[in-house]
């Protein structure tokens, strides 16, 4: 007695497309690998959604000198923290909270910028930081 199919089933596959695929896929990955700088170092960088030039009450500038400006002022370095309270007090009959603008030059020290913070964090002023 023969018991074996007569028939046996083979298994294909059905390759007509799979070139096609494969060639998308590939392109694909070409153009995604172009895009991918690994050498860039990702930042969160602010985004605002309204000018922030008319909410600059306060200015506070550091030159390539180490001077101190507030406004168009020059000023002690050792005085910064009463002087600056003394435009915050001036400004908050206007606004709730005044903005201080910090810009520093880059070859400003680090130092001054962030006293210039913490005095105006202490003063009750939102502070931004622009560093050229």
């Amino acid at each position: 007695m023969n018991i074996r199919k007569r028939y046996k089933s083979h298994g294909e596959v059905h390759a007509g497309t799979l070139n096609d695929i494969l060639f998308i896929l590939l392109f694909f990955f070409l153009i995604i690998s172009t895009l991918a700088n690994p050498n860039v170092i990702k930042v969160n960088n602010p985004k605002g959604s309204k000018d922030t030039k008319t909410k600059q009450h306060i200015v506070v500038s550091i030159d390539k000198d180490q001077n101190v400006y507030i406004g168009q002022h020059k000023i002690d370095f050792n005085n910064l923290d009463s002087i600056l309270k003394q435009e915050v007090n001036k400004n908050r009959s206007q606004v709730d909270t005044p903005s201080v603008v910090i810009n520093a030059d880059t070859i400003s020290y680090y130092g001054q910028v962030f006293r210039i913070m913490q005095s105006a964090k202490r003063a009750g002023a939102k502070v931004v930081a622009n560093v050229k």
